[in-house]
């Protein structure tokens, strides 16, 4: 296997109001928007968007996924100044702030919010950044 992931897929309750939030919310690019996927092109991977009940039927798994999954989605921005803008168009957009924007112990400085389908988000300014 390559060492890279190519996508990111979200199962989602609303494709609707999943697309607002990435599209308008977060300003991400919308790539391809042939139903019933979603795509949004990142640099060097592509974050999809599937209704969740077919994602977990593809998969052949149960759609019930509670809780905490074990996984976040982190993005790394250039700035402390991004992280506030970003936290405040994220939740602007529908987003629930779980951890409003302060400085960690290793001297980033970082927020976290759950898109509208519970999916957590990190965004983060890392003072020694390695991406």
């Amino acid at each position: 296997m390559q060492p890279r992931i190519s996508v990111i897929t979200l199962g989602v309750a609303d494709m609707e109001q999943a697309t607002r939030f990435y599209r308008d919310g977060l300003g991400l690019p919308i790539r391809d928007d042939k139903p019933p996927v979603i795509y949004f092109q990142l640099h060097g991977t592509w974050l999809a968007l599937f209704p969740r009940q077919a994602l977990a039927s593809y998969a052949n798994i149960p759609p019930d996924g509670q809780g905490f999954s074990g996984v976040t989605l982190s993005c790394n921005v250039a700035s402390k100044e991004e992280v506030d803008q970003t936290t405040r168009a994220a939740e602007q957009a529908g987003a629930t702030v779980v951890n409003p924007p302060h400085t960690v112990g290793w001297g980033g400085y970082t927020a976290w919010f759950s898109d509208p389908d519970g999916h957590l988000w990190e965004i983060v300014w890392n003072p020694n950044p390695f991406m």
